[in-house]
């Protein structure tokens, strides 16, 4: 049951990220991985808040390992880093790992103290 739970949360959670990525990516033109930055992001803040939610481990393997595991991406995140170095953009590199790591605390620190505001 468990597995059916994670393939389903995954199911939703993959083709989310490839949608919104290339939506992003779309919109801001630029040689900067945005896409990839917001589903990591968003992930985070998903997984932040089911962390500090009363949720059993059904919801977190649909949840936190199905979805949040195919929505956020570190191997693309690493491999557009290291893109961006090749390239030249050695700042933008380096803006890239600070922010997503920074950015994806922040998140996950947000959506855990908003869910434990909410349900106690």
């Amino acid at each position: 049951m468990t597995v059916l739970l994670v393939v389903l949360g995954a199911a939703v959670g993959a083709p989310l990220r490839y949608l919104t990525d290339r939506a992003v990516q779309a919109r801001y033109g630029s040689s900067f991985p945005w896409g990839t930055l917001t589903v990591n992001v968003v992930g985070s803040l998903v997984l932040g808040a089911l962390v500090g939610a009363p949720a059993g481990p059904a919801v977190g393997a649909l949840l936190g390992t199905g979805f949040c595991g195919a929505l956020t991406t570190y191997s693309t995140f690493g491999y557009e880093t290291l893109r961006l170095a090749r390239d030249g953009a050695r700042r933008w590199a380096l803006a890239n790992a600070l922010g997503s790591v920074l950015a994806g605390l922040a998140a996950a620190s947000a959506g855990y103290a908003l869910a434990r505001a909410l349900f106690g």
